[in-house]
């Protein structure tokens, strides 16, 4: 009976229960899982380095032969080490082999072979301790490396693989029409597959990869599409056509052009039959809640109500406040909803809410909970979207029917990369400042320097202003708090004994946290010693300096975000960058930050130098994981995969041309793999 790809890994020889269940913890069940267990690397054999130039204490590969073979030494139970010489002609090696007879039977003298492995030892005498060992003749330049769990080797998956392409023997779908294979000049998926885990060259691995590399983007293009297609439902909040000039003439500022551009796309989106769903997009401080705040005005003329959902209770708190400045004089009652209140608070909001006595109401995830009801909720708000689940979001849009949808994101991402992880949504960018923002002078410095630092913070103390310090700390658990809370009474007690410290960490409770926060607002705390918290939420105009500990752990993207809590106001703001470990990488990336006060540019870079992994944390920002798509470095396949999408969705929305039922069953797995 012929293998196919759907077959439990069990069919394949040497998979029994067992293996299978260790199989699984790889997220391994049949064989085209197996297939697409990619090598996280590849071990490159083709230009071995002689023993003389082995640089002991990295791993590199060498190629020679075993000349002799010395007996076991038993050195205590359960510990036995073979040792042999292994020779270029030119010099020797002595490799050392712990309790495996196996490995050391398998050195054949005089073969010749590459060991792959740590060299060790010193320049009169060098070692490689257990090594990989390649055979010559087996001739492939390029040795791939798997993600590995207990009970699963790299020789065994090795095996695997190879005996379920000969099985194969070819004989494997190929889901994407062949024009599109041809226009963009692609092998075939069964060459893809052998040469991604076999290749024979460089040019075949290059070649394989960019087929799988363009099947995903392809296939999570042509998704994101279809989402954004799904969601073109009629609504019954189509908006009437209503000036908002009132709004327009009550703010203490003159709005930017691209403020005023991105209110009139959301508001040409309320008066069509569908829904909006729109993405807005902007760099810190650039204006995203005044936009907020107007489109919550077009709504309320139209006798509707807004909800905005934030994700943490400071932020709520604060987007409470400045939606009541700008809306409460035009008439608008804005309510807030948080954990903090009373049962008896929480529940007169509810009630105001479903009576709609309340025109906008903000809070956290409380919003969607069972309890609260609208009387007309027509658009929904979701402020700093990837930190919300797909359902979560989901539930709240749920409180009204087919209600319009703008999220925000202070995260600024490239347009090309934007549109691959949002393409559900229409996407709106402010990418100029608001004027009169002065760019936060910024300065990196080693650990040093942290008393000149500590002395340049208190004249700004001294100026009457105010401070952030952000502790080195990243994980929250027990013994991190400790060293956050020894920290601030360091800063108390000793370096700013005569200033009011303050300490807020993610640990407090949420009524611990607005008093804190309440008291640096009022100007009664001096300096706020912190953790990550304060990256997001924090709008202190007379804080005008921050200082961040242990600067090389965080990405350029965070890095910006933390320095945007400083600069809110008129006066001159400044951000001292901390590190006591100031490597290369370290140096680069901090330079970049002292050089550059735009979000946009500062993405692309942590782009490039970290993808978008870490970029967005430990989840890819709401994206399906990828397997082998690396969208910092596969650009132009990312642009090439986007248009063949973009033309595909055209021509058959639904994928229901014969053509495009393999592109389909694509999009089915991916998101299956997803959810």
């Amino acid at each position: 009976m012929p293998l196919n790809l759907g077959d439990s890994i069990t069919y394949l020889k040497g998979v029994g229960p067992v293996r299978a269940e260790n199989y699984k913890k790889l997220g391994v069940l049949t064989v085209k899982d197996l297939l697409y267990h990619f090598p996280r690397s590849y071990i490159d054999l083709s230009t071995p380095l002689p023993i003389k130039d082995a640089p002991i204490g990295e791993t590199c590969a060498i190629a020679g032969r075993i000349v002799s073979k010395l007996p076991p030494a038993r050195i205590r139970k359960g510990l036995i080490i073979f040792k042999a010489t292994f020779t270029d002609d030119e010099e020797d090696l002595t490799v050392i082999i712990y309790n495996s007879e196996y490995l050391f039977n398998s050195l054949v003298l005089g073969e010749p072979i590459i060991l792959y492995g740590k060299v060790t030892g010193n320049m009169v005498r060098k070692e490689m301790s257990s090594p990989t060992v390649f055979k010559i003749s087996a001739g492939a330049n390029l040795q791939p490396v798997y993600p590995l769990t207990e009970g699963i080797t790299l020789k065994l998956i090795r095996e695997n693989i190879k005996s379920a392409l000969e099985l194969l023997n070819g004989r494997i779908y190929e889901p994407v029409p062949s024009d599109i294979l041809k226009r963009h000049k692609l092998c075939s998926l069964s060459f893809a597959l052998y040469n991604i885990h076999f290749p024979k060259d460089d040019y075949s691995y290059q070649t394989a990869k960019r087929r799988l590399v363009f099947d995903e983007l392809l296939t999570l293009g042509l998704g994101m599409f279809m989402l954004k297609g799904r969601n073109k439902e009629q609504t019954p909040n189509k908006l009437s056509d209503k000036s908002i000039d009132e709004f327009y003439k009550s703010l203490p500022f003159e709005p930017t052009d691209c403020q005023i551009r991105a209110i009139d796309e959301c508001i040409d989106d309320m008066k069509k039959s569908c829904p909006m769903n729109r993405l807005l997009q902007g760099d810190v401080g650039s204006g995203k809640t005044a936009v907020a705040a107007a489109v919550s005005y077009f709504v309320f003329k139209n006798n509707k109500q807004t909800a905005l959902m934030a994700p943490t209770e400071i932020l709520a708190s604060q987007h409470y406040e400045t939606f009541k400045a700008f809306l409460e004089p035009l008439g608008v009652r804005v309510g807030l909803l948080v954990g903090a209140l009373t049962q008896k608070q929480k529940e007169k909001i509810h009630e105001q809410t479903e009576n709609g006595e309340i025109d906008v109401i903000i809070g956290t995830q409380a919003l969607y909970q069972q309890s609260v009801s609208f009387k007309d909720l027509a658009l929904v708000i979701t402020d700093e979207q990837h930190r919300f689940g797909v359902e979560q979001r989901a539930s709240l849009s749920k409180k009204g029917t087919e209600p319009h949808v703008l999220v925000m994101s202070a995260t600024p991402i490239p347009r090309t990369l934007a549109l691959m992880i949002y393409g559900d949504l229409d996407i709106s960018v402010l990418d100029k400042l608001p004027s009169g923002r002065k760019k936060v002078e910024t300065y990196a410095v080693t650990g040093k320097l942290r008393s000149r630092a500590y002395s340049f913070i208190k004249k700004e103390l001294d100026k009457g202003h105010q401070a952030y310090i952000v502790c080195p700390m990243i994980e929250e658990n027990d013994s991190g708090l400790k060293s956050v809370k020894a920290y601030a009474r360091k800063l108390q007690n000793e370096d700013f004994s005569g200033y009011t410290v303050g300490l807020l960490h993610g640990k407090m409770k949420a009524d611990e946290k607005e008093k804190i926060m309440t008291s640096f607002k009022r100007g009664e705390i001096d300096v706020l010693a912190s953790t990550t918290v304060v990256e997001v939420g924090v709008d202190v105009a007379n804080a005008t300096i921050i200082l961040i500990e242990n600067a090389e752990r965080f990405g350029l993207s965070q890095l910006h975000q933390l320095r945007g809590r400083v600069g809110r106001g008129s006066e001159q703001s400044h951000c001292i960058l901390v590190t006591d470990n100031p490597t290369e990488d370290c140096r680069k990336r901090l330079k970049i930050m002292s050089e550059t006060s735009d979000g946009f540019e500062l993405a692309r870079e942590d782009l490039k130098m970290r993808g978008p992994g870490d970029f967005f944390g430990s989840k890819q920002h709401g994206l399906p994981k990828l397997k082998i798509a690396d969208m910092s470095e596969d650009i132009e396949v990312l642009k090439e995969a986007q248009d063949e999408a973009k033309r595909i969705f055209e021509a058959d929305p639904h994928l229901k041309q014969s053509g495009n039922k393999g592109l389909r069953g694509l999009i089915t797995e991916l998101f299956e793999r997803y959810n």
